[in-house]
Formats: structure tokens, sequence, C-alpha cells
């Protein structure tokens, strides 16, 4: 099968969206230009409600972004030095540094390569008299069990505390990403599936005690004005302006998380016949509750061309991919005094060899996801790279 004509398919692409809300966004940026109230706004408190409200729990805290709404909300959750806290090493490390900030000790885990989700089994080993808390990832935009979760948590008197930086209004067995634990983090980075124009994040928890102390740690510690009463407070407040922002864009993102899951199931049907090709995407275990934030296959080891050769020749073809992510937590090199050797986490290690990224956002078609899995047959097939044709674009 050969490409045709070549296109150019980014991996994400936000024009698509911005533009028809360009009229709405102009509103509310402007009202809150006309409010004067920049910091901690009315509009911030409106997204918190209504994000909270969309995750099936109680309340929401802005933050500065993903790795602050970690950090402050596992402190807001009482996660203190001495604990442990047990985490996937198949994660962006914002989950580790978020671990980190809180000063208890993080203990990494391996993760189950059919999902690269981490593997409960493994984080059940991983319990000692000193473990306080699971950080389950959902990854990739798909929930770990929670009813795993939940038998795990409840036999050992663990929180549960939820990365769901790339699970926004994910489902899976009754529960929405963000209702299953005690707290859930929410990163709102520009190309999340609920992306604000900045970095940005959300707390979010059905405790109003919990949620008391996350508002006080993220203004610099104050209960109220002047009067600080949580060492550990800094200062990380989602913008109000990119909260009426975020709040427009809100009602549009259920729709927006169902063309993704379209958008992957046509990936799903093209991309079966190269299972024999050793190509095999992420598993879903979740149905159409997975939002798929990234579409992820597996390069395994009975695939005829590497992976390094696969993305050059997609690249050579003018598709743009990524890999989330080529180095595991426990071996990166900021992390060695956590005394994890290479070996140690073997799912993980492996799967970071395997994993490719393809585009995927609601604005694609289903011509250019056609376009992506021939591109894809040509470089398993191990045919040269397509030239390049200049200044043709799709």
């Amino acid at each position: 099968m050969s490409i045709s004509s070549l296109q150019t398919i980014p991996f994400v692409d936000l024009t698509w969206q911005h533009a028809p809300l360009e009229e709405a966004i102009g509103r509310v940026i402007s009202a809150v230009i006309t409010q004067g109230d920049f910091v901690l706004g009315q509009a911030l408190r409106d997204f918190e409600a209504n994000f909270a409200a969309a995750c099936g729990t109680s309340f929401g805290v802005g933050v500065g972004c993903g790795t602050d709404a970690i950090a402050l909300g596992l402190v807001a959750c009482g996660i203190a030095p001495g604990d442990e806290v047990i985490l996937p090493a198949n994660t962006f490390v914002a989950t580790l540094i978020g671990v980190l900030r809180t000063g208890a000790t993080p203990v990494l885990v391996d993760c189950d390569r059919a999902t690269a989700l981490i593997d409960l089994t493994a984080a059940k080993r991983a319990i000692t008299p000193r473990t306080r808390a699971i950080v389950p990832v959902h990854l990739y935009g798909q929930l770990v069990s929670p009813q795993g979760l939940i038998d795990l948590a409840d036999r050992h008197q663990l929180i549960i505390f939820e990365d769901a930086a790339q699970a926004h209004l994910a489902e899976r067995e009754g529960y929405t990403a963000g209702s299953i634990g005690l707290g859930a983090a929410f990163s709102f980075y520009p190309s999340k599936n609920l992306g604000a124009l900045g970095d940005g994040g959300m707390f979010v928890t059905r405790n109003a005690v919990v949620a008391n102390t996350a508002r006080s740690l993220r203004n610099y510690g104050a209960a109220s004005k002047y009067c600080h009463t949580e060492p550990q407070g800094t200062n990380s407040r989602l913008d109000t302006l990119q909260a009426a922002v975020l709040n427009v864009k809100l009602p549009h993102l259920s729709l927006w998380n169902q063309t993704r899951y379209a958008l992957a199931e046509h990936y799903d049907r093209r991309l079966a016949p190269l299972a024999e090709h050793g190509i095999i995407p992420i598993q879903n275990e979740a149905g159409p509750g997975h939002i798929y934030h990234l579409y992820v296959v597996r390069i395994t080891e009975t695939c005829p061309s590497s992976r390094a050769n696969i993305q050059a020749q997609l690249t050579a073809a003018g598709v743009q991919t990524g890999v989330h992510y080529p180095i595991p937590c426990h071996l990166q090199p900021a992390f060695r005094a956590l005394g994890h050797g290479l070996g140690s986490l073997p799912q993980a290690e492996a799967l970071s060899q395997e994993i490719l990224s393809l585009p995927m956002y609601p604005g694609m078609t289903l011509e250019q996801a056609d376009y992506v899995v021939d591109a894809m047959v040509e470089a398993i097939m191990a045919r040269p790279p397509v030239r390049r044709l200049q200044g043709v674009n799709s």
C-alpha cells in the first residue's frame, strides 16, 4: 500500500477547538478584565464548583498546575514525612515529584504491560506498615479499576489519591475520574482533553475539611487573610482568566471525549490486521469510559521493524508521533537515590521500549487516521521513507 499524497498530520491540533469558541472565550476574558478579580475571582469559584460536579465529587480547588494539585492535594489528605506512598514507575515524573514534595517516601511498582496501568498485585506486595496511600495513575485516559482500588485500600486502610491528569471525565465501573478516592489531581495543560491557555490544575475531593486545607495551602497557608495556619503553604492559584476559559470549554468536554473514543475505535479496526506484525494497541478495559487522551500502540519484538525506524518513517511521511514515556521514573538520573536499578521493574522497562503514541484529537478526521495507518504499514514493510513534497498540507 502506498501513500498517494503526502499530508501533515500533527500530533495535537488545538485550532479546531478554539476557533468556534473564540467569541465566547473573548467575552469571558473581557468580563474578568472588567470585573478585575484576576486572583481567586468569581469565575474560578464557578469553575471549581462546575468541574467538581462533573467529576461526581463535592469540592474543587484550582491550583497553578497539575504537579501542585498532586503535592498540595496529598498534603491536604494528611500525607507527611515518614509515610510511604505507592505509585507506578511508568508515569510522567510529575507524579513522583508531587509525592516527594510532601516529604513522604515514594514506593515505585510495576505496571500491567497490556493496559499500561499500575499492577495492583505488585502494589499489594509493596505494602508495609508505613504505607499510607496509593496513587493510581489513570494513564492515557483509562481508569485503573475502581473496585480493585477500593478493595485494596479498604483491606489495608490506605488513602486512594488519583492522578487523573490525563483522565478528565473518564469512567469505569460506575465511577468518574476524581470520585474514587479521598482526593484527585487534574492538569489543564493546553494539550489535555480539557486544556487551559497555559498551565493550570485542580484538586478535587469529597471531604470539606481536606478541601479547606488545600485552599489554605495554595494561598500561602492562609485560612483567612494574614492568618497563616499551614507551614507548607505556597502560592499556587489557578488564574481567574484561565478558569473563565475552562468554564467555556467544560460543557463541550463530554462530546470531545466521545469523538476521541470513536476515533480510537477506528484506529483499532484499521490496526487489527497489524497484530500479526507485532503492533498491539494498549488494551482498553474501560469500554467507552476510556477518553483516549493518548492513543498508544506497542511495537513488540515480533514486529519486523523497530520503533525508531517506524517513528522516523512516519515523520518522513508527515505524521507526528510521541513516546509517553521513554524512561520510567525509577531509571531517571534524578531519582537514582530511590535505589532502583535496571531490571528491577521489568514490565515498565519493557513497555517503555515498545510504546508509540499516534495522533489523537477530536478535530482529526477518519481519513487522517487512515493516512497514519497506511504510513505505518509502509514503515513496517521496511520500504524506504516517503519523500516529503513541498507545500503539501492537510
